[in-house]
């Protein structure tokens, strides 16, 4: 039975790319609201760590939960809903799509999960707002620096108040006072809200911010002591 403290449980997990092994007998219990990071070299596995978690990949062998269901036993359609309702993204490469404006990336979650049009607006501005971008509704991504892209970006993920952001290398396409500044966002609008967020990162700013840092050394993941 999962612990109603944890909003994420991995058992055992097990991942294989045919013969290669990324991850072996890993364990991760994260609480809600808890800010964990997880480290190691380029390839280790974090994106595949985070991938399992979202849902984007199916565990060799092991049992992921997420806000108490067990991820191997939902359909892809059942993991889609998971997804759209319960998690956001943010990418190293912002993922924004070009044809939309700064607004309309904003609102796409939620208009996935069918909230209304004006509602969708008026949260949507309120975040532009509070990322320091008003004004910038009507821009497109190629119109926005990179770190007013990865702003959006993070807006967009939060925008359908998910319980988990999920954050692979957020800062790793920025210049370095510009990465600072959005790993300080992200630290205070995840804990401001209270939502889970787990980061893959390089960036050894952000070990100061979390609350447990995880590391992967060859297959194996374990808690860094700070």
């Amino acid at each position: 039975m999962i612990n109603v403290e944890n909003q994420i449980e991995l058992v055992n997990i097990q991942k294989n790319y045919g013969t290669h092994v990324v991850l072996s007998n890993c364990d991760l219990c994260v609480r809600n609201g808890e800010f964990v990071v997880v480290v190691g070299r380029s390839g280790s596995g974090k994106s595949t760590l985070l991938n399992l978690i979202g849902g984007l990949e199916q565990p060799t062998d092991g049992t992921i939960k997420v806000s108490g269901n067990s991820l191997t036993n939902l359909n892809e359609e059942e993991l889609s809903k998971l997804r759209r309702q319960k998690l956001g993204f943010i990418f190293q490469f912002f993922n924004l799509i070009p044809t939309l404006t700064a607004l309309e990336n904003i609102r796409l979650p939620m208009a996935l999960n069918r909230i209304n049009k004006k509602e969708t607006i008026e949260r949507a501005l309120s975040l532009l707002e509070e990322f320091g971008l008003s004004g910038f509704d009507q821009r497109f991504p190629e119109e926005l620096s990179g770190g007013e892209q990865q702003r959006v970006a993070i807006a967009r993920a939060l925008a359908h108040k998910p319980d988990i952001i999920l954050a692979d290398e957020p800062t790793g396409n920025l210049d370095l006072d510009t990465a600072n500044e959005v790993l300080e966002l992200l630290n205070r609008t995840c804990r401001q809200r209270g939502t889970t967020l787990i980061m893959a990162t390089h960036s050894k700013e952000v070990i100061g911010l979390a609350d447990r840092v995880f590391s992967i050394h060859g297959s194996d993941l374990n808690e860094a002591i700070m």
